[in-house]
């Protein structure tokens, strides 16, 4: 996108959705070319400081770094520059659109005149609407150019009303997350929104959760339905019947006698409903307003006089009352019924629909029906101080107010509303009643309930008119979830640059074996209690999320990957426990990062997010991942191989949680005692402990599942029983015997990968080995021939493929740079895909010799070295644990 300002571009808008990189908030992370406005700074622009404050005063409320009101306005005097400017008024047009966010930064990338802009946002789509304005608003002020703000944010309030929650489930939302309860929004222009996390998960829109039962819900749609059942049980309701024409209508209202109330049998929000009608010509207009609003019947009824109420009833209890009243103006003798609701609508309070605290009235037929009762039309004047209805009922979406009367409720109405939403078995009821004084039994006073709702709005209690407003979100919350109610499974975040995906599956196994029903997110897929349900590299957010949301799921372990950190955020507020395996060069030079460092960054996000009662799971021989230590707020959890290196010891003379390896042992130790959990001779998956790696992968994996709570038996029984075949870490350095030729399957792909994969093969034996080897095409040259040259002390020949995608390189370039880093002496050829790669290989090797598989695609490389073996594959893949006599292993 280029602004009509030659040389401003916007090269990308990138939404983070959750906690990331640069803030625990979603934000919009803009990169911004601003071409020649690079020296153009605010102090050098004759007019524009002053132009812009007065288009959007509140921006002299930002304190900006100075951090005190009027502080951007100073920044703006002294000089700052385009994204700076553009970032604050971002922030200011969201709260003009009724968005609270005061989070902005806007930072250099590096590339001279391109800058990266963080903007803090409620809601997606009107947060990028806003970008947009401001950038054309601040240009515009820039060059002394007009600009139609009034109507631009009018356009920007009609974005946010499609896109804002409405205020009932709004309310519920911040209620429920003031309990710490996690909200998922699951649409993004409704409210259906989903609490709680996997088998803890609650849903609701608005007022209606979901506890509603669809019966009840069907029952308060059919009036007369409602009516009867109110009656049966001896709760006061006006005489009514349905009717289907409107001579039939004006037949019902002289059997019941006038004035009547008409409204539709299955209306709500009180569209249609006409009150007070006392003539043949007001009915008959009455019914056919209700025909436009539900063509099924319509209800005629007896018309109950008194002032309308609503009793919320919420789990059996009345929480709020209001007192509703109708849209109303009052006449001043010089301006029309027109005019005086032109003046109401502009209340700022009054927005249309009902996203905002009061609803603009609408003029239509059923206000020329309420005038016409007080003889008046839209362009009669009315007399100085007349009080002139618009509107036959007091609902808030037609313009009604609300007074707050909860504490004058007498105990009689009470009782009469909880009886009237337990026997249509509402969880949450808007009882309507109409009276005189809400304070006194409504029987006596000739009173009825005249409606009840399922979904009741609960503006009118958030936010009445008149009175004190009641918190009724918080018992909404409470009955969903009781005091000590779970809402949150365990969370597991597992990031690093390897070890991930055999750790993830370890700690999976762990809450197997603890009977969970786990979701589980890797490279390989998206698995439900050990199915895979989504095939694919699914290490990103978009599939945690997919694990949070499934019904069945009591714990949850995500394989948390740079690129989805980078890409979206995390997909959760914050985890259980999270675990950083390591940190070495892989993926530099891409999304911005060119370092290990910087890449360690990325990795510590998880670490951040961690829950103050969760626990940091840190590889202590990994100083980058060591350190991260000190940005965690729950506790540290030290795992490693030697418990006197200088982190280890440190941890453990201050008490502090750790895991490691003494006497050919996992020990885990905690306020200076040490238990040992079980030998290495036991754990299947490191060879007898000899396998360094893997060791270290279990290391891990035990101090994740011990900080997470299960306990030290169940460990140990998990690592007794994980095996590293195909079928539980696929492509994790499985080893197996396929006709007499050691097949080793793994996924390195980097160059801490290999050289761990180097060591491990070292230590299998001897043997003539060849290698098929294809890597990624989005690492920097010197990168991919580090990872060649990692092999050579294990391999002495090579197949090298071209992956499925080769992420930006030409066909053959990555298999021939590869080639060009070999020394003379190790022979090698190329092959155009992974499958004709695996048949030159298996080619290559005989009885006795060591395949070296290292897959792209998993799935196909398996059915190939299926189809090449004569046995089947369950008889040709099975895995360690090898036997010391067919694989000798030296000490790692």
């Amino acid at each position: 996108m280029t602004n009509n300002h030659d040389g401003v571009e916007v090269r990308g808008i990138r939404v983070l959705r959750g906690p990331n990189l640069y803030a625990y908030m979603p934000v919009l992370e803009v990169a911004l070319a601003i071409g020649p406005y690079e020296d153009r700074p605010s102090n050098s622009l004759p007019g524009f400081v002053d132009r812009l404050i007065t288009w959007l005063p509140s921006l002299c409320k930002h304190g900006c770094s100075l951090g005190r009101p009027g502080g951007f306005v100073e920044r703006l005097r002294t000089g700052t520059y385009l994204p700076h400017i553009v970032e604050h008024v971002t922030l200011a047009l969201q709260e003009q659109m009724g968005f609270d966010v005061s989070f902005g930064r806007a930072r250099g990338t590096g590339e001279p005149g391109v800058y990266r802009v963080l903007i803090a946002y409620r809601e997606e789509e009107p947060a990028r609407a806003a970008f947009e304005v401001a950038l054309r608003l601040v240009l515009a002020a820039m060059h002394d150019e007009p600009f139609e703000l009034e109507d631009e944010l009018e356009r920007l309030c009609e974005v946010a009303d499609d896109y804002r929650l409405g205020p009932s489930t709004a309310a519920i939302v911040e209620a429920a997350r003031r309990r710490g309860i996690p909200v998922l929004r699951l649409t993004p222009t409704s409210s259906l929104v989903q609490l709680g996390h996997g088998v803890h998960q609650k849903r609701i829109r608005a007022a209606e959760t979901s506890l509603t039962s669809a019966i009840a819900v069907d029952i308060v749609q059919d009036k007369p339905l409602t009516n009867r059942l109110l009656q049966a049980v001896g709760l006061p309701v006006p005489e009514g019947q349905p009717v289907h024409s409107a001579d039939e209508a004006w037949q019902v209202a002289q059997d019941i006698g006038l004035p009547v109330v008409v409204k539709p049998e299955a209306g709500n929000q009180g569209r249609g409903v006409s009150t007070r009608l006392t003539s043949e010509a007001e009915v008959r207009a009455a019914y056919a307003l209700a025909r436009q609003v539900d063509r099924g019947a319509v209800l005629v009824e007896q018309h109950v006089h008194g002032r309308d109420h609503r009793l919320l009833v919420v789990g059996g209890k009345l929480v709020a009352a209001a007192r509703r009243d109708p849209a109303q103006v009052t006449g001043d003798g010089r301006r029309s019924v027109r005019e005086l609701v032109e003046e109401l609508n502009r209340d700022p309070r009054r927005r249309p629909g009902h996203t905002s605290v009061l609803t603009r009235v609408r003029l239509d037929a059923s206000t020329d029906l309420v005038l016409g009762q007080q003889s008046l039309s839209l362009d009669a004047v009315p007399a100085a101080g007349q009080l002139v209805r618009l509107c036959g009922n007091g609902n808030l979406s037609t313009g009604g107010t609300a007074t707050d009367v909860t504490d004058l409720v007498c105990p009689s109405n009470v009782r009469v509303a909880e009886l009237a939403a337990q026997i249509l078995a509402l969880d949450v009821a808007g009882i309507d009643f109409v009276c005189e004084d809400i304070s006194h039994p409504v029987r006596e006073q000739g009173g009825a309930i005249v409606e009840v709702n399922a979904a009741p709005g609960l503006r009118m209690h958030l936010a009445p008119a008149e009175g004190q407003p009641r918190d009724v979100a918080v018992p909404i919350v409470e009955m969903l979830y009781p005091p000590r109610a779970p809402a949150r499974i365990p969370i597991v975040a597992v990031t690093g640059t390897n070890g991930k995906t055999t750790v993830t599956r370890l700690v999976a196994h762990m809450f197997e074996t603890a009977r969970k029903v786990v979701g589980m997110t890797t490279t390989e897929g998206t698995y439900i209690a050990g199915e895979r349900i989504i095939r694919g590299d699914c290490s990103g957010p978009r599939s945690a999320r997919t694990v949070l949301l499934h019904p069945r799921v009591e714990a949850a372990v995500l394989e948390t990957a740079r690129g989805g950190i980078l890409r979206e955020g995390l997909a959760f507020d914050w985890c259980t426990v999270g675990v950083v395996t390591n940190v070495s060069a892989d993926h530099l030079g891409l999304r911005g990062i060119h370092s290990v460092e910087e890449l360690a960054r990325v990795k510590q996000v998880v670490i951040e997010n961690v829950h103050r009662d969760g626990a940091a799971v840190l590889n202590a021989d990994d100083p980058l991942v060591a350190e991260m230590a000190a940005v965690c707020s729950g506790r540290v959890v030290y795992f490693g191989l030697d418990p006197r290196s200088s982190v280890m010891a440190a941890h453990l003379a201050a008490g502090g949680d750790s895991v490691f390896v003494e006497d050919g042992a996992v020990v885990l130790a905690r306020d200076g005692l040490r238990t040992v959990l079980m030998e290495l001779e036991r754990v299947p998956c490191t060879a007898g402990g000899r396998i360094r790696f893997q060791v270290q992968n279990v290391l891990a994996a035990a101090a994740a599942g011990w900080a997470a709570g299960l306990n030290p038996a169940l460990l140990a029984r998990a690592l007794a029983t994980f095996h590293a075949d195909v079928a539980t870490v696929p492509a994790r350095f499985n080893v197996s015997d396929v006709q007499g030729v050691q097949l080793v399957l793994d996924y390195g792909h980097n160059v801490a990968a290999m050289r761990a994969l180097s060591e491990a093969v070292v230590a299998l034996g001897p043997r003539r080995t060849v290698m098929l080897l294809g890597l990624p095409g989005d690492r920097r040259d010197e990168d991919l021939r580090a990872t060649i040259e990692a092999s050579l002390a294990c391999v002495d020949e090579y197949v090298l493929y071209d992956q499925t995608d080769r992420r930006g390189r030409a066909p053959g370039a990555v298999p021939e740079l590869l080639q060009t880093a070999l020394p003379s002496d190790r022979p090698s050829v190329r092959a155009p895909t992974q499958e004709a790669g695996i048949r030159e290989a298996w080619a290559r090797v005989g009885p006795g010799d060591r395949l070296i598989v290292i897959a792209d695609e998993v799935d196909e490389a398996l059915a190939v070295i299926q189809e090449l073996a004569t046995a089947t594959l369950h008889d040709a893949l099975c895995l360690w644990p090898i036997s010391r006599e067919t694989a000798p292993v030296a000490a790692a």
